[in-house]
């Protein structure tokens, strides 16, 4: 991660503020930067940029490396003529100043897309884009889509069922208008991203993306590979899924009901699908965070028909071999969950720094290895991540008898470091989590936003294992970056020595 101490800030692009319905690569992304700048933050962490698909996840997409069109600034392709500002309907796209409305995002928002891309003129670099094919699967695979009414490939006409190159083929030269507009999405997303990504650079804020172990069933890949990539018969239906063992937060496990990869197919052809799918990757960010990194030492498969995670396997993944080229890559290992010697040695062989959870922390253990006191500055320091109750209402839900715990451990970690903790309000018991992480040893402390406004539970971004309109969907707004909250960032970093 580098010499110095930084910090960064989680904010899915989803989340940001847009008079678009949906957080957009427009003026909100960049007076983001522009606040992080001012704040002291020099590092930006993102959510996958994969389009969403089923329960609106980014973990759940269509495709491991498409990008996701509801990012597109429309006011931007206005800027460029290919809108009429009059054909941006806000009413169409924006549910509520505080949620995403994907529905309408679905309905309308490629609708106006697919306006654009009629007064689009191409040229020659769109020509190279296309014919260079690296959003050709996609392409294809979402112009099928919508020929079957967005149904799962499972429940296309059987023609297109077994992916066939002549078929494939057949398919681009009648359809080939709608297969362009899906390659336009992609090549708009990346002119947007690159501008936006160059900006962030300017101000010397880096991004750090976001990469998911796994892909879901209803994807490109799964209708393309079937089982030259993942543990499947020949007809494609899964010979197991993926999830986790029950542990002390979820009883009966969690049951993800991914494809899980066959390694051993992967390793005959020296991992060319993830290689190239990392390589992808650092072209969009500046820095990855892999999730669910202890998947690669062993994962959880649950048998086919099961409704809960009880009754899985552990089987081997490819542990370091698959990352022995990759040692020096700027890499982030999301070591959470069931950590055992295994992911120990894996860790150690691979030397990505692990992540470190305050939510985790304070529980009146004395080896507890969230608590800062017990770890040293290679790991990222985090209040919570996507998944975490937001810390004010982590700490609003214990019973007396746990809140008493957490207050006396909390209180134990900030003297260790320097300063008092504020117990005074649940409000004020969260800013001292977030200065604590700030304060710790990890060379990079990544606050979620929520964390830094001392949200509610109504911010929580993700409740694992659960489908809601409630999961991915939590906007801000413009006045949740007020000066306040940046004076409170920047003394932070300055006290910590994090700018």
């Amino acid at each position: 991660m580098g010499k110095d101490r930084k910090y960064g800030i989680l904010m899915p692009i989803s989340s940001l503020p847009s008079d678009e319905g949906i957080g957009t690569m427009g003026s909100g992304a960049y007076e983001f930067i522009d606040f992080m700048c001012s704040a002291g933050a020099s590092v930006w962490q993102v959510l996958p940029l994969n389009p969403t698909n089923y329960g609106d996840s980014p973990y759940q997409s269509c495709s491991s490396d498409a990008l996701n069109y509801y990012f597109i600034d429309l006011n931007k392709l206005a800027e460029e003529g290919l809108l009429k500002p009059e054909e941006i309907k806000k009413d169409e796209l924006v549910g509520s100043d505080r949620r995403v409305d994907y529905g309408k995002q679905f309905y309308n928002k490629i609708s106006v897309l697919k306006t654009a891309y009629a007064r689009f003129k191409g040229g020659k670099d769109f020509d190279e884009f296309v014919k260079k094919g690296e959003y050709a699967d996609f392409a294809v695979f979402m112009a099928l889509k919508t020929k079957f009414g967005h149904v799962a490939w499972t429940e296309w006409d059987s023609a297109f069922r077994v992916y066939s190159k002549q078929t494939v083929d057949e398919f681009i030269k009648n359809n080939k208008k709608e297969v362009l507009f899906w390659h336009f999405t992609q090549y708009k997303f990346l002119q947007q991203w690159e501008a936006l990504k160059n900006y962030a650079h300017l101000k010397g804020v880096t991004i750090m993306g976001d990469i998911p172990l796994y892909i879901a069933y209803d994807s490109v890949e799964v209708w393309k590979y079937g089982n030259k990539l993942f543990k499947m018969d020949e007809n494609r239906n899964p010979l197991g899924v993926a999830g986790c063992p029950p542990d002390g937060f979820t009883e009966d496990g969690q049951l993800w009901g991914n494809p899980v990869y066959d390694w051993p197919k992967m390793r005959e052809d020296g991992y060319k699908w993830w290689n190239e799918r990392i390589e992808k990757c650092f072209k969009l960010f500046d820095s990855l965070r892999i999730d669910h990194f202890r998947g690669f030492d062993r994962y959880y498969e649950v048998p086919v028909g099961e409704t809960t995670a009880r009754n899985g396997k552990w089987f081997d993944g490819p542990k370091e071999e698959l990352f022995s080229d990759k040692l020096d890559y700027n890499i982030i290992a999301e070591d959470l969950g069931l950590i055992d010697d295994g992911v120990r040695r894996l860790m150690s062989n691979v030397g990505y720094p692990g992540m470190k959870v305050l939510e985790f922390a304070f529980d009146g253990m004395g080896y507890n290895e969230h608590k800062p006191s017990n770890y040293t500055e290679n790991y990222v320091c985090y209040t919570g991540t996507h998944d975490n109750m937001p810390i004010k209402q982590y700490i609003k839900d214990l019973d007396a008898a746990a809140l008493e715990v957490y207050k006396r451990d909390l209180a134990d970690q900030c003297a260790r470091l320097g300063f008092e903790a504020d117990l005074s309000s649940y409000e004020a018991m969260c800013l001292s989590v977030v200065l604590l992480a700030f304060k710790s040893v990890a060379k990079l402390a990544v606050i979620p936003y929520w964390d830094i406004k001392a949200m509610g539970g109504e911010s929580r971004i993700n409740l694992p294992s659960t489908v809601s309109n409630m999961n991915w969907s939590w906007r801000f707004i413009k006045e949740d970056f007020d000066g306040e909250t940046l004076e409170f960032l920047k003394r932070a970093a300055l006290e910590s020595g994090r700018i």
